[in-house]
């Protein structure tokens, strides 16, 4: 079957609809992040269900003198990855069609957590986000939406959205899709020349440095709960040579739960290296938050965190993440 192209909702109300309808949301330039979306969504709305794809560069999220204007448009190349992918529809609104009269006078505002990172970047980016979403899921008509983890802040926005204001619809997160070399999947990346590609592999190589100290962090804590605080094997280890492996494992366990400082230092190290390469880093920031609120944790913190990054590679804006567990499984059990 020949994917169907939509441009208005009334073309998208009118198609006989069986089943769940997912719907994956993007401004077009779809790349193999996109298309894994979409596979998710087809085994998410199944044989009988309907997958719908949106592409529309949202005018409202770009701010003075960001990239609006270059994003590209490359809708007939879109509807072959969309259709590949698993589509049954791409729905390619025109800004008239989204927003009859010119700018809407009513926003959906994100409220504090749209002020921090990004939004400290990048100001009314996500109202302007939201607001889209929003008339989007109500054009659509979803069970459910799909969104990727790149996009972290944007995620946990929709997310607090559809909660906060009862939109009946399921939010799905999937995780990001990276390249061979380790560089998230962008829309932006063909913006990068050779040497500002490489010097923009650092932003997922910070990442990954954090990302294996807080493993070698979990790592010794869980040598530490294995290892009674008894005399008596403080002797035997200490006959095998193991004292000092046990007393490391003992201070740690005794320690903050989490490091969050020495996550970010190690990251840090990563991005303060890339700032002298030719072309350099330009670092927007470096951040260790809670997802449910985007705030930076402290060393004392359990549960599920986000190490997220945002840089300036010659004129291309990236950012990236990625997602940390603290504390224990235990741990997690005895909070809840």
């Amino acid at each position: 079957m020949t994917i169907a192209l939509l441009s208005t909702a009334d073309e998208l109300n009118a198609r006989a609809r069986e089943g769940r309808r997912a719907v994956v949301m993007t401004m077009g330039a779809l790349h193999e992040g996109h298309a894994t979306l979409i596979r998710t969504a087809r085994e998410l709305a199944g044989a009988d269900g309907e997958v719908v794809v949106t592409v529309f560069v949202n005018p409202l999220q770009f701010g003075a003198g960001e990239d609006l204007d270059r994003y590209p448009r490359t809708l007939e190349a879109d509807l072959k990855i969309a259709e590949q992918s698993g589509a049954d529809a791409v729905f390619a609104p025109s800004v008239d069609e989204v927003y009859p009269g010119g700018e809407p006078e009513v926003r959906i505002t994100a409220g504090p957590m749209g002020r921090r990172l990004e939004g400290g970047s990048r100001p009314g980016h996500f109202d302007g986000m939201l607001t889209v979403v929003a008339k989007l899921l109500h054009l659509t008509h979803p069970d459910a939406a799909l969104y990727g983890q790149k996009d972290a802040q944007q995620l946990a926005l929709i997310r607090r959205m559809v909660r906060d204001l009862n939109f009946g619809v399921e939010i799905v997160g999937v995780p990001t899709v990276r390249e061979a070399d380790g560089l998230a999947l962008s829309s932006r990346n063909r913006y990068l020349s050779p040497r500002e590609r490489q010097t923009a592999l650092s932003l997922s190589q910070a990442l990954f440095a954090g990302r294996d100290r807080h493993a070698a962090q979990e790592a010794l804590r869980a040598r530490a709960r294995e290892v009674p605080s008894t005399r008596a094997r403080a002797e035997a280890l200490s006959a095998i040579g193991e004292s000092r492996a046990a007393a490391d494992a003992h201070a740690v366990a005794k320690a903050a739960p989490g490091s969050a400082a020495a996550v970010r230092a190690a990251a840090r190290l990563v991005l303060d290296e890339a700032a002298r390469l030719e072309p350099p880093l330009a670092l927007d920031y470096l951040a260790l938050v809670d997802p449910s609120d985007f705030t930076e944790i402290d060393d004392d913190f359990t549960g599920e965190a986000v190490l997220a990054v945002a840089a300036r590679v010659g004129s291309t804006r990236l950012i990236d993440n990625l997602p940390l567990t603290f504390g224990t499984r235990e741990t997690f059990g005895a909070a809840s």
